[in-house]
């Protein structure tokens, strides 16, 4: 307990799955979070929940392909809280596309979300996590954002260039005390993903080479870390947590 104590995080897509575990968990750990989503009723469950459990947190709507959104947000979370520590970029979207079958309008609003809603993100926080004297931005990319998945095109287009992002504004800003990692999730089962995965248990060897699938959890425990001062020595990184999809 405590790995985030006197830390401010900001968590988007926060109101379901891997972005609500990943608010849960950095409040038990002392953080103040501002968790938003454009899912209001889910997003003000959690906030209830957060606080039932002794937790400080805010709850704000926020569509993040906005940047006038993303500055409500900043200056919300100066207003409550005063600084910014802490960046998840954890907003996103799936689509079940290949390149020939794809309208350019699905393609522009996957990238939107996906990639361009987090360099919004980055350019409004970093400024604030220089006041703060740095902090830790961290952006969640996929597997897919490492290798080849069919079917998903935008989607791996924008988690392939969230992963080069991450590098690059790693090294941009290493000089100012703050760390961007990314993390690359595999199957994990949350509610956009649950549908899909319902009968896929004899097909766990094609996903993982554990006899499960990962939970919204195994994701959040790695973006904690990253979060907090124990990673120091790490930026520009990929925390791959597949089940060892990646390893053959």
């Amino acid at each position: 307990m405590g790995r985030l104590t006197g830390k401010v995080a900001i968590i988007t897509g926060a109101a379901t799955g891997m972005g609500a575990s990943e608010a849960m968990l950095f409040a038990q750990e002392g953080a103040k979070v501002v968790a938003t989503d454009i899912q209001e009723t889910h997003l003000h469950e959690l906030i209830t929940n957060i606080k039932a459990n002794g937790g400080d947190a805010i709850g704000l709507k926020h569509n993040v392909t906005s940047e006038e959104e993303w500055k409500h947000v900043i200056q919300e979370t100066i207003n409550h809280y005063g600084k910014i520590d802490i960046l998840v970029n954890n907003a996103g979207v799936a689509s079940p596309k290949t390149i020939e079958h794809m309208e350019m309008n699905e393609w522009n609003r996957i990238l939107d979300i996906n990639l361009n809603g987090c360099v919004i993100g980055m350019k409004y926080v970093i400024p604030e996590m220089k006041k703060a004297g740095g902090g830790s931005l961290i952006n969640i990319s996929s597997i897919g954002g490492i290798v080849g998945m069919a079917g998903t095109s935008p989607y791996t287009a924008a988690k392939g260039a969230l992963r080069t992002l991450s590098k690059s504004a790693a090294v941009e800003y290493g000089k100012d005390k703050i760390r961007v990692n990314s993390v690359h999730p595999g199957i994990i089962v949350t509610p956009m993903t649950e549908e899909s995965f319902k009968s896929a248990e004899p097909f766990y060897r094609t996903f993982t080479q554990l006899p499960y699938f990962g939970n919204p959890e195994d994701v959040a425990y790695g973006v904690l870390f990253l979060a907090s001062d124990e990673s120091r020595f790490m930026t520009g990184a990929e925390l791959v947590i597949d089940g060892g999809w990646t390893a053959i």
